[in-house]
Order: C-alpha cells, then sequence, then structure tokens
C-alpha cells in the first residue's frame, strides 16, 4: 500500500498558503453507443490516493489556518449495479487514500464545493496538471481551469506538473518492488516468445506468448503496446502492427514490457529466428551490446539523459566507423535517431526532463539501437535501471543479453 499521506506532506510543502490542489482520476473515452474503453487511472491522482476508480476528484486546500483534504466520488446507482457491480464505498475509498471518511463527498457535490471554497477562503493560487503532449487537447483539468478564471478571474491558475515530476522522479521501495516485480514478469513473457519461436511464425502469434505470461500473472494491461518486429520491420523503432510473417535468417526485435499496480517494465531483446545470429548480425548486435555495457557503466548521479545519450552517440559511431558502417560521427544518424534513455515509472515514458541531474531512486531506461534498413538489421537492447548513491543497478540484469545466452535458451528447459 502506498505511502500518500507521505506524498500528500511533500507536495504541500512545495506549494505557497493560500493553494488549492485539484487532481482528476479520468474517465474511459466512448468507443461506440454504451461501448468504452478500459478504464485507467490519471497517474497523477493514483500517485497521491493509491486509488484505481474513476470520475474522482482529489481536492487539496492549504491556507495560514489550516489543511483540508477532500475526496469526490460517484454515487452507487443500485440499477445500475446490478449490471455492472457497485461503485466505489466511501470506506473502500478512505482505507487506501487514508482520507478519513467524513472527508470524502459524492461527484455532484464538488461544483459546490469548489465556488464556497473560493468564494470563502483566502485562497489565492488553484492548482492543475495543465501540462499535455497535444496542442488541441482539452482536458477535463484545462476546462476546469477555464471555468474557475471565468467565475473567480482574481484566482491565478498556476500548472502543479513540475512539482509532481520532482516527486514522482524519486521512486520509493514500494515504487521500485513494483518495478521489479514488472520486470519479473516481462522476462517470463520474452523467454515464452524466444523458447516458442520459429521460422513462418507470425509476429503476431509471437506476440500472443506474451499475453498469456502476462494474464497467468494476473497482469491485465501492458505498460505500452507490444512491438514485436522481424527483419525489415525491426528497423522501424515503434513498430507494433506485429502482422508479419517471420522468415528464415530474421533477426525479431521485442520492446515488451509487463504492468505491475501500475508501475511498468520496459524491456527490448533482439534474437535470431533461426536460434543463431549470423557473422553480420551478431557484429551489429555485438555493437549495441558494448554500447549498452557502456551506458550503464556511467549512469550515476548528476549525469543527465542527455548526457547518457552522447556517451551512447560516441560508443556506436566509433565501433560504426571501425566497419565501414559510416564514415563520420554525423552519420550515424542513419543508423541511430532516438536517446538511449527515459525515466520509468508509473507511465512507461514516465515523468522527468532530460537535462534534470539523476539523483538517487530514479529509474531509466539503457536502450542503444542500429537499424540499418538496407539490410534488414534492426537492433535493440533495453535494460532498466535504478540510480544508487555511486552508480547504478540493473533491475533486469537476470534477463539473458549476451550472443551465447540468447542462442542457449531454446535448449533449457
Amino acid at each position: 500500500m502506498a505511502d500518500v499521506k507521505s506524498r500528500i506532506e511533500k507536495i504541500l510543502n512545495s506549494l505557497e498558503e493560500g493553494s488549492m490542489l485539484i487532481l482528476y482520476s479520468g474517465k474511459s473515452p466512448v468507443k461506440s453507443a454504451d461501448e468504452t474503453y478500459n478504464f485507467t487511472p490519471n497517474r497523477n491522482f493514483y500517485y497521491f490516493t493509491d486509488l484505481d476508480i474513476e470520475n474522482a476528484y482529489l481536492v487539496i486546500s492549504k491556507t495560514e489556518s489550516k489543511v483540508v483534504e477532500k475526496l469526490f466520488i460517484e454515487r452507487n446507482d443500485p440499477k445500475l449495479a446490478r449490471w455492472v457491480g457497485k461503485k466505489p464505498s466511501k470506506e473502500h475509498c478512505s482505507k487506501l487514500s487514508k482520507i478519513q471518511e467524513e472527508d470524502i463527498s459524492f461527484l455532484d457535490e464538488f461544483n459546490g464545493y469548489i465556488g464556497d471554497t473560493l468564494s470563502r477562503s483566502n485562497i489565492k493560487n488553484v492548482y492543475l496538471y495543465l501540462k499535455s503532449p497535444h496542442w488541441e487537447n482539452m482536458t477535463k483539468e484545462k476546462q476546469i481551469a477555464q471555468e474557475i478564471q471565468r467565475l473567480f478571474p482574481y484566482v491565478c491558475i498556476k500548472d502543479i506538473s513540475t512539482k509532481i515530476a520532482d516527486l514522482r522522479t524519486i521512486k520509493d521501495e514500494e515504487e521500485i518492488e513494483n518495478i521489479k516485480k514488472a520486470i519479473e514478469i516481462t522476462k517470463e513473457g520474452i523467454l515464452n516468445i524466444i523458447k516458442n519461436s520459429k521460422p513462418g511464425m507470425y509476429e503476431y502469434e509471437l506476440e500472443a506468448y506474451f499475453d498469456f505470461s502476462l494474464r497467468k500473472n494476473g497482469v491485465k494491461d501492458f505498460a505500452f503496446k507490444p512491438i514485436v518486429a522481424s527483419g525489415p520491420n525491426s528497423t522501424i523503432l515503434h513498430y507494433s502492427a506485429n502482422e508479419r510473417k517471420i522468415q528464415e535468417g530474421d533477426l525479431v526485435l521485442l520492446d515488451l514490457g509487463a504492468q505491475y499496480n501500475y508501475y511498468s517494465g520496459d524491456i527490448s531483446r533482439t534474437f535470431p529466428i533461426s536460434r543463431k545470429f549470423s557473422p553480420r548480425q551478431a557484429e551489429i548486435y555485438q555493437i549495441v551490446l558494448n554500447t549498452q555495457k557502456e551506458v550503464q557503466s556511467q549512469a550515476k548521479p548528476g549525469l543527465t539523459l542527455f548526457e547518457l545519450n552522447e556517451i551512447a552517440k560516441k560508443s556506436l559511431a566509433e565501433s560504426c566507423k571501425k566497419i565501414g558502417l559510416i564514415k563520420t560521427d554525423e552519420e550515424l544518424s542513419k543508423y541511430y535517431f532516438h536517446s538511449v534513455s527515459h525515466f520509468l515509472g508509473l507511465d512507461t515514458h514516465d515523468v522527468g526532463d532530460k537535462y534534470m541531474p539523476l539523483k538517487p531512486g530514479m529509474v531509466i531506461t539503457n536502450e542503444p539501437g542500429l537499424y540499418i534498413e538496407e539490410e534488414g538489421i534492426g537492433v535493440r537492447i533495453e535494460d532498466d535501471l535504478l540510480i544508487t548513491e555511486n552508480g547504478c543497478e540493473n533491475l533486469s540484469r537476470a534477463i539473458p543479453k549476451e550472443i551465447e545466452e540468447i542462442e542457449c535458451i531454446w535448449s533449457v528447459s
């Protein structure tokens, strides 16, 4: 059970007096008619409440006189409950969120509470998570911000994203254990794919072995859409159609992740469908593996993700020049065009800036690659690293990646 009280205390310490924080849990979009997509909670709401519930609000007010935590949830509909089950009760939500049951209200009381609080309390700032990857994306938070500005023009609307990111990038022990468990399940799925692979199968057939491993372990969702990319598809960074028939001699690039308690694993492995790397495949694979080891050896507090990518680029370029693939460092971008790392946690591409110095407790990926389209060779090897006081710990070190280890997987029962 997450230490949500400690997290709330930390975010409150970052807010000035006279502030209100509003976080929304999200709501499943409608597919068509009465069918909706599967619900997944807004990760910021989940981080501070430990609640996996739809259409709810966490509201925290901080004034000179007191701090007030309120939770707004949907009322139970007895008729609807016979079809889809009961809505979470106040008692249930209180147990997980640590908010007193008397401070939990129903959703239809939300607007009145916000209006009354802003009218009667000395609230000068309202914080919402306003950061969005899409310009045209009108989120619920942006709608609330617009309405508050219309009705209470003297209140200052502020974005909370940076303050939350500062907290979420440093993982506590429970978060790290959740990530480790996600990686462990991912490992089982990857080995299940490789052991059952053979030429002539379709990519989606291999994906099914990963799906089974997750379901068997009680995992209902992926960390991200699985990538099972064979032959020419292995040179496409985020290929995920997974529909090609795999040919003798192909490399298969896997980029997969299980999700455990909403924490993600993110692992890439590349293997030969014919069970043995060709000399050329092994040459390219070893270059990527050596680069990955170099990045891991240098990952430590104080460095940034940007600097780690520069280390990866230098290593890849030097090796690619030695084998004649490129002549200048600048040509590397033809074969390596992404970054070597991102933060990992409640989101697969977790919150955090690539220019922020790494600190102990951060979890990052280490994923160099080479994508040679003209040869149909794509190699990516990815592990998940926990930054420690003096360096890093490879959380996915138990997943085979040496050439000899991979070629031996089929012989191990």
